[in-house]
C-alpha cells in the first residue's frame, strides 16, 4: 500500500488538518469523563445545582466543538479520498490504455476493469479511514489508559494484561484473512467474466438454447465466491465478540476491585463512573480498530492487484525520439524482414519466416484458411503486437522507430468485429478524423456504401448509436466502421474481412469505391472470399503459419496449389481458371 502514497502527496494539507481535527474531537472526548466526576463529586453529592449546570453546559460546549471538529475532518477525508481514488483511477486507466494486445490478453478485460473499479474503491475507503479513524482510535486508547492511570494507578494496571491478549486477537485474525481476501478478489475477477460473457453473448447463448447451463455455471462461480466470503466474515466476525469479551471481563474485573476502594475510601463515585467510561472509550475503540483492520486488510490485497498492474511495463513501448516527418517516397509501403511472431514465449510460431515487400499504392489480398495468420500479419504492421523475430518496414522506416501515434495516423483499421460507440453516426465516423467535416463524412459515408441506409433514417447522420452498435445490422455496422477509416484518408488501409457481412453487390460496390480513391493509397484487404480478392493487384497466400503464395489471381491459379484449391471450392471451373 505504501507504493500508492504518491496519490496523496497532492493531499498533503487534507491529510494533515483532517486528523488534526479528529485528534482534537478525540481530546474533548477524553475530558469529558473526567468533567462527570467533578459534576458528581462536587455537584451531585453536594446537592450545588448551579455547579452540575456550568459544568453541564461546559460538555455540552465540548460536545459541540467535538462534533464540529469531526464534521471539519470528515470534509477533508472525503476530499483526500476521492481526490486519491480520481488520481489512481486516471493512473491506471492511463497505464492500460499503453499495454499492447499482449498485456491484455494475460490479464483479461473483466480482472482489469475489476481492479480499476472495485479495488481502487477499496483503496478510497481505506484512504478515508486512515484519515478519520487511523490517529483517533490509538490516541482514544491510549488517552483513556493515561485518564485511567491518573485516577487509579493500580487500578489501571490491569490493562497490562488486556494488551498482549488484544494484539494475539489481532495477529491470528489478520494472518489468516489475509490470504483469503486474495482468492475473494480473484474469485470476483472470475465472476466479473461470466457477467460480461453472458450480456455479450447472450445471442449466442438463447440460439443454442444454452441459459440453464450459463445459469448454473454462474450460481457455480457465485457459490463459491460465497464460500470464501462466508470463510473470510466467520474469521474477521470474530474480532467484535473477543474484543468485546475481553474489554467487558475487564470491566467486571475493575468493577470488582474498585469495590473495596470505595469501601476502603480510596475512590469516590465519580471515579469509579469516570473509569468505566474510560473503559467503554476503549472498548468502542477497539472495535474500530477491530473494523480497520478488517479493512486494511482488503484494502492490502487490492493494493497488491493495482501494484501488479503499475508494474507491468507495456511490451511496445511509444519510446520513439523522433518524428519520421522524412519519408523516402521510392521505399516500398510495407516490408516484413524475416518476421517470425508468437503470442508468447513459449507458444507456437503463428507465423514464422515471413518477408515481403508491398510497394505504394498497391492493393493486396490476403487469403488462407482459418488461423493461417492474416489476422496476425494486419496486426503487426500498426505495432498492436510486436515481432518476435524480423523487422517491419513502413515507407522505408521501421515501425519501432515511429511515435505510435504517428504510426497509427497513417493507417486506417477496419477489424474483423465491427465496434462502434455511443453517440450520433457522424461522432462515430469522426473517430477516424477528429476535425472531419460533413462533406468528408458523406463521402466517406458513400465509399463505404453507407450512405444509402443513413439517409434513410429520421434524424440522418445524427442518428444515435446505441451500445454495441446493437441498433444496427451487421452489414450496416461494417459498412460504418469501414466509412470511419477511409475519412482520414490513411496512407494504409486495412480491412481485416471487414466485408463478410455484406451481400455481394454491395461488396463489389464497395470493391470499386475503394479503387477509385486508392491511386496512392496501400490497401490491404483480408477475406475468406476469392471474389473479394481476385482483382487485386497482387494475393498473399497464407497455409499453416508461411507465405505460400504472392502474385495476381491468374499467376496463383497457376502455381499455388493451395490458392487453386480454394478458388475451386468457391468459384466455378471457369472463374477458377482464368
Amino acid at each position: 500500500m505504501f507504493k500508492l502514497k504518491v496519490f496523496l502527496r497532492p493531499y498533503k494539507k487534507e491529510c494533515i488538518i483532517g486528523p488534526a481535527f479528529k485528534l482534537l474531537e478525540a481530546i474533548f472526548e477524553l475530558l469529558l469523563p473526567t468533567i462527570m466526576v467533578l459534576i458528581i463529586n462536587n455537584g451531585v453529592d453536594k446537592h450545588n445545582i448551579d455547579y452540575v449546570l456550568k459544568m453541564g453546559g461546559l460538555m455540552l460546549l465540548m460536545a459541540i466543538l467535538g462534533f464540529c471538529s469531526s464534521m471539519i475532518c470528515q470534509y477533508y477525508a472525503a476530499r483526500a479520498s476521492q481526490g486519491f481514488g480520481t488520481g489512481l483511477r486516471n493512473t491506471l486507466f492511463k497505464h492500460m490504455s499503453s499495454f499492447s494486445y499482449a498485456e491484455i490478453d494475460t490479464f483479461g478485460t473483466s480482472s482489469l476493469i475489476n481492479r480499476i473499479t472495485n479495488d481502487v474503491n477499496q483503496l478510497q475507503l481505506a484512504v478515508a479511514m486512515l484519515i478519520r479513524l487511523v490517529i483517533r482510535a490509538p490516541f482514544i486508547c491510549i488517552g483513556a489508559i493515561v485518564m485511567a492511570m491518573i485516577l487509579d494507578f493500580r487500578l489501571s494496571l490491569i490493562f497490562l494484561v488486556t494488551t498482549p491478549i488484544f494484539t494475539i486477537i489481532l495477529y491470528l485474525v489478520i494472518s489468516k484473512s489475509s490470504p483469503l481476501y486474495r482468492k475473494y478478489q480473484k474469485k470476483l475477477d472470475k465472476i466479473a467474466l461470466i457477467l460480461q460473457e453472458n450480456l455479450s453473448g447472450v445471442r449466442v447463448i438463447r440460439a443454442f438454447a444454452r441459459t440453464e447451463n450459463e445459469k448454473q455455471r454462474f450460481c457455480a462461480a457465485n457459490d463459491d465466491l460465497t464460500d470464501s466470503a462466508i470463510a473470510v466474515g466467520k474469521i474477521s466476525s470474530l474480532l467484535n465478540p473477543m474484543t468485546s469479551f475481553v474489554m467487558n471481563a475487564t470491566i467486571i474485573g475493575i468493577l470488582w476491585i474498585s469495590g473495596f476502594h470505595v469501601n476502603t475510601g480510596r475512590l469516590s463515585h465519580g471515579e469509579i463512573i469516570a473509569f468505566v467510561n474510560y473503559i467503554t472509550q476503549i472498548l468502542l475503540a477497539l472495535i474500530v480498530v477491530s473494523n480497520l483492520i478488517i479493512i486494511f486488510t482488503k484494502a492490502s490485497a487490492s493494493a497488491d492487484r493495482i501494484n501488479e498492474i503499475l508494474a507491468v511495463t507495456a511490451s511496445i513501448p511509444d519510446n520513439a525520439k523522433y518524428f519520421c516527418s522524412i519519408i523516402n517516397n521510392n521505399a516500398p509501403s510495407i516490408q516484413f524482414s524475416n518476421v517470425s511472431f508468437a503470442y508468447s514465449t513459449t507458444g507456437d510460431m503463428v507465423l514464422e519466416d515471413i518477408s515481403i515487400i508491398i510497394n505504394r499504392g498497391e492493393t493486396i489480398g490476403l487469403i488462407g484458411s482459418t488461423g493461417s495468420g492474416k489476422s496476425t500479419f494486419i496486426n503487426l504492421i500498426p505495432r498492436f503486437y510486436d515481432t518476435t523475430k524480423g523487422n517491419i518496414f513502413v515507407d522505408g522506416i521501421n515501425v519501432k522507430d515511429y511515435k505510435l501515434h504517428e504510426l497509427r495516423n497513417k493507417i486506417g483499421i477496419v477489424p474483423q468485429n465491427a465496434v462502434l460507440f455511443t453517440g450520433s453516426i457522424a461522432e462515430n465516423i469522426r473517430w477516424g478524423k477528429q476535425n472531419a467535416t460533413d462533406e468528408e463524412i458523406i463521402a466517406a459515408a458513400k465509399i463505404a456504401q453507407a450512405d444509402e441506409f443513413i439517409s434513410k433514417l429520421p434524424e440522418g447522420y445524427n442518428t444515435q448509436v446505441s451500445r454495441g452498435g446493437l441498433n444496427f445490422s451487421g452489414g450496416q455496422k461494417q459498412r460504418l466502421t469501414i466509412a470511419r477509416a477511409v475519412v482520414s484518408k490513411p496512407d494504409i488501409l486495412m480491412l481485416d474481412d471487414s466485408a463478410s457481412a455484406l451481400d455481394f453487390a454491395t461488396d463489389a460496390a464497395l470493391r470499386q469505391a475503394i479503387n477509385q480513391i486508392s491511386q496512392n493509397m496501400t490497401v490491404l484487404i483480408v477475406s475468406q472470399r476469392v471474389s473479394t480478392i481476385k482483382e487485386a493487384d497482387k494475393i498473399i497466400v497464407f497455409d499453416n503459419r508461411h507465405i505460400v503464395g504472392f502474385g495476381t489471381h491468374k499467376e496463383l491459379v497457376n502455381n499455388c496449389e493451395v490458392y487453386k484449391e480454394i478458388c475451386i471450392s468457391q468459384l466455378s471451373s471457369k472463374e477458377g481458371s482464368i
